[in-house]
């Protein structure tokens, strides 16, 4: 019996190619995710697709197309494409969507991230599963799926997509600004020269020094993992050599966006949620915007100085673009640096972060690293793994080590203590890791409480 669960995951598909993602596995999810849409009621005589620069992008996505065909689906293909700019098609074109991406994962990965129309997310919770056990069925029958005419339409949305974006925030009048982008050979060297550099668009007062923008996702010079500090070295080192007013790197499938200060120190993704939110509450007075769990407190007491209701989430896309749609909310922000717009969707753009970012810091005098002292009020460990053999034990041990604290579970285990401190500690979806975070008014506090709850956790 064909098994998918450990490539059909919480939010995505993802694995090892082929080991676990080929093409015979491709086309049995493109089946399955067609036959998902059409008995959940939703609309699946035409679907969009696009892929990464990964080396297997290609192969996987025609075996995917076929699938579709198969199930009665046109497949409308837009070629290599950001994630946010398969959004955008899935969004524009009102079509359900599946973007050929592992984003940030070594080479020999891939993986699909599937949407329904107005690039509505596909979930554990919300047909992924179905789509999963479908396709399981489809693989220990394979004559179930026959051959059939290609059905597929090209289509090359680019320059669209990067108008759309323009669109959204008003850079005129910024002063000039030297910016370094790290895109560390993913997408982000597809997209960003179309966004900020397009000469069909009026032209930016911005000097962009490029890293690393050829498509190769062997991912030659680093991985295209910002989250780790030592893929951010080269971008750092680059933005000091350079004297630029800030730096921005990518991840492989451009969907998130890092930021680094004039002198190559990280920008908290916390601080870029809460500097977006304020000027999206600007543009929409009163409106909802989303956090999740494990963002700084800095960012509820933003939002509310700034009018807003904050509203908490659990980690992952798809609960937040789940509570965006519910309440409707104008911006979401994660710690792990996936932002979320009203304006695109609902769903997350990292390129229109950036261009936040770069229209905030370019429509006042001060360097980055003062503008942004005012959204980051606390001292973060940023998140830290340790590899544990049974987590529910050690989640169990450390809860019992602190009984005057106040706990919740909406995502793993938060733990709040009188004087503001806090952390959460959460289960890997995929992975034999504890994922920690803590948070605390001061350094020392911050240190202590994380080396008390490391100590528990790694024995």
């Amino acid at each position: 019996m064909s098994d998918l669960s450990q490539l059909v995951k919480a939010y995505d598909v993802r694995g090892v190619v082929p080991d676990q993602l080929n093409e015979t596995v491709a086309r049995a999810l493109g089946t399955a995710f067609v036959e998902m849409l059409r008995e959940s009621g939703d609309e699946a005589e035409r679907i969009v697709l696009a892929h990464d620069m990964r080396e297997t992008g290609p192969a996987l996505v025609a075996a995917f197309a076929a699938g579709a065909n198969s199930a009665g689906a046109t497949v409308v293909h837009t070629g290599l494409g950001s994630t946010d700019q398969l959004y955008y098609a899935s969004g524009v074109l009102g079509l359900p969507g599946a973007m050929f991406t592992a984003s940030h994962n070594p080479a020999q990965y891939n993986g699909i991230k599937l949407c329904r129309a107005g690039a509505r997310p596909v979930g554990q919770d919300s047909g992924l599963i179905i789509v999963r056990r479908r396709a399981e069925e489809l693989l220990n029958d394979l004559d179930a799926v026959g051959e059939v005419p290609s059905a597929i339409e090209h289509r090359d949305l680019l320059a669209d997509y990067a108008r759309h974006l323009r669109g959204l925030v008003d850079l005129s009048g910024i002063r000039p600004l030297k910016v370094v982008v790290d895109a560390g050979n993913g997408m982000g060297g597809h997209t960003v020269p179309a966004v900020l550099g397009d000469q069909e668009l009026t032209a930016l007062p911005l000097d962009i020094v490029p890293l690393y923008f050829e498509l190769d996702g062997s991912f030659p010079n680093h991985e295209a993992n910002p989250l780790d500090p030592a893929n951010l070295v080269d971008l750092q080192a680059a933005v000091r050599e350079h004297g630029a007013d800030l730096g921005l790197a990518f991840d492989g499938d451009a969907d998130r966006c890092f930021v680094v200060d004039e002198n190559g120190d990280p920008v908290s993704p916390s601080a870029i949620t809460a500097l977006v939110a304020k000027r999206e509450l600007a543009r929409f007075p009163g409106s909802t915007v989303i956090y999740n769990l494990i963002t700084s407190h800095a960012v509820p007491e933003i939002i509310k100085e700034n009018g807003g209701v904050p509203v908490r989430s659990r980690v992952g896309h798809s609960f937040i673009k789940a509570e965006m749609a519910r309440t409707n909310a104008v911006f979401g922000g994660e710690h792990s640096a996936h932002y979320y717009f009203r304006d695109f969707w609902f769903a997350d753009t990292g390129m229109l972060a950036a261009l936040h970012v770069l229209a905030a810091l370019g429509g006042q005098d001060q360097p980055l690293s003062l503008f942004a002292a005012d959204f980051e009020r606390y001292a973060a460990s940023g998140e830290i793994n340790s590899t544990v053999a049974d987590a529910a034990a050690k989640v169990a041990e450390v809860r019992a080590a602190f009984p005057d604290a106040t706990f919740d579970e909406l995502d793993g285990m938060t733990v709040q203590f009188a004087d503001g401190a806090w952390f959460n500690l959460r289960a890997s979806n995929t992975e034999p890791l504890l994922r920690l975070n803590v948070e605390a008014a001061k350094p020392d506090r911050m240190a202590a409480l994380r080396d008390e709850v490391l100590g528990i956790v790694r024995g």
